[in-house]
């Protein structure tokens, strides 16, 4: 059999081990094993290459610090406070307490830097609370697995670290590119929201009072204190994406060890206040204690222990498609369109359609060094072009087959995987429109960059 035939045999076969439930990272490890046999390629090149990966990332210690954040700031009662103060704010529309789960989904992720742990946790804390409250179940999960699409777009992200590792780019400056598209995919679901709320009458009205907002607004004063405290260290340049991680998390510690353990021992007025008047029970701070520490640092590594295999392992599989010859024949497809919007266009489509049976890392790490550089050469920016890229990215988050959000959303509300699919067409809408809008507005991107 000729080398085309054994390669094309061994990607059926990890294709079907894929369909059957093995994890990516075992399908991309026996793929690229395979082919590397069949090309004759060494394999102790392939075991350095998993080692260099680490040795030369000194920007990925910024990823397991920010998945431990995702967990503390759950833990220690930040993430309540701010879904509190997201639902006093837009309580009084007609969806409102959707669209502060949606809002919530992305000040928590400018804390976590996860999709996952973003849809998890406010899944979990908000699904019952919508249940309650007259929404569809389906509809409710499905909110929260599309609010969680911004987990990897709104700073911190760990895919924007793994990009910018990747490609040579500045970290700081992938982050602060990702802000306002960030902000605008929430703004979009929740519009998206509000429509599909008015048109079937879900959610209980309550009256927006002043008062309250700015109770639940000082309740949940760290979590502010905490977003602005890695956006304005990475925008200033006081400390990189590594360090910021790593204040974020001795921040989240502080919080969870001292200051909300302290709040559980008074009793608040605005809680028998809001439960009172039926607005909905106000969220109990949980915080934690020093011995519990361990538990969530070892939750958050298993994560880690996932992520960071996969990254050294598509890496290689890198060398393996250079070998194949993948990146020219795409290179030349995509050149072939033609000029800025025909390449960039090709480019958007080629990531839609990959989310849509990979998660976002290996698209990340198989694509970008292929597409980027070809979208440079018809005059698209590189920071404007990573920030398209993910976008695309995180939408492949909510579409089928893959969609792990949708995954990750019927595991902590109960509802099947195959019934979240009709409500999330909308989410989905908004969202392409969205990355729509930022391709073809590279200020959205760029403006709050410093010069560069």
């Amino acid at each position: 059999m000729t080398d085309g035939s054994w390669i094309t045999l061994i990607s059926i076969a990890v294709t079907l081990l894929f369909m059957l439930g093995t994890p990516v990272l075992l399908v991309i490890f026996y793929w690229t094993v395979g082919c590397s046999l069949v090309l004759g390629l060494q394999l102790d090149n392939t075991g350095n290459e998993l080692l260099n990966t680490f040795n030369k990332g000194f920007a990925l210690l910024a990823m397991p610090l920010f998945i431990l954040t995702g967990d503390l700031i759950n833990v220690s009662g930040i993430a309540k406070r701010l879904s509190d103060f997201a639902y006093a704010c837009l309580g009084w529309l007609r969806g409102g307490l959707a669209m502060a789960a949606i809002g919530a989904c992305g000040l928590f992720a400018a804390i976590s830097g996860s999709n996952s742990a973003t849809t998890a946790t406010i899944g979990s804390m908000l699904h019952p609370e919508m249940v309650k409250g007259g929404y569809d179940e389906r509809f409710s999960a499905a909110t929260a697995a599309a609010g969680g699409t911004v987990g990897i777009i709104i700073p911190p992200s760990i895919i924007f670290i793994v990009y910018g590792f990747l490609m040579n780019l500045p970290i700081s400056d992938l982050f602060v590119a990702g802000i306002i598209p960030g902000a605008l995919m929430v703004f979009g679901m929740q519009f998206a929201a509000w429509i599909i709320c008015r048109l079937n009458g879900w959610g209980v009205l309550i009256p927006l009072q002043i008062n309250r907002v700015l109770k639940t607004a000082f309740g949940a004063w760290l979590g502010f204190f905490a977003i602005g405290l890695v956006l304005w260290g990475i925008y200033t340049g006081k400390f990189s994406p590594t360090e910021a991680a790593g204040v974020t998390v001795g921040f989240c510690i502080i919080v969870g060890l001292i200051c909300y353990p302290l709040n559980k021992m008074m009793k608040r007025d605005s809680d028998r206040d809001v439960n009172e008047k039926g607005y909905g029970e106000m969220f109990v701070v949980e915080g934690f204690t020093i011995p519990q520490i361990p538990s969530i640092v070892v939750r958050s590594a298993q994560i880690t222990g996932i992520l960071a295999p996969l990254i050294a392992i598509s890496i290689a599989m890198q060398q393996v498609l250079s070998a194949l010859g993948a990146q020219e024949i795409i290179g030349g497809f995509v050149t072939g369109m033609g000029g800025y919007y025909a390449v960039l266009f090709t480019s958007m489509v080629i990531v839609f359609f990959s989310g849509m049976i990979l998660e976002s890392l290996p698209v990340t790490i198989i694509l970008a060094p292929i597409l980027a550089p070809i979208a440079a050469t018809v005059g698209v920016d590189p920071i404007h072009f990573s920030v398209i890229f993910l976008v695309g990215a995180s939408i492949g988050f909510i579409t089928p087959p893959y969609g792990l959000n949708l995954y990750v959303a019927s595991g902590v509300t109960g509802v099947p995987y195959f019934k979240l699919l009709r409500y999330i067409l909308p989410y989905l809408v908004a969202l392409i429109s969205v990355w729509v809008i930022v391709a073809l507005t590279p200020e959205l991107a760029l403006m709050l960059l410093p010069e560069r």
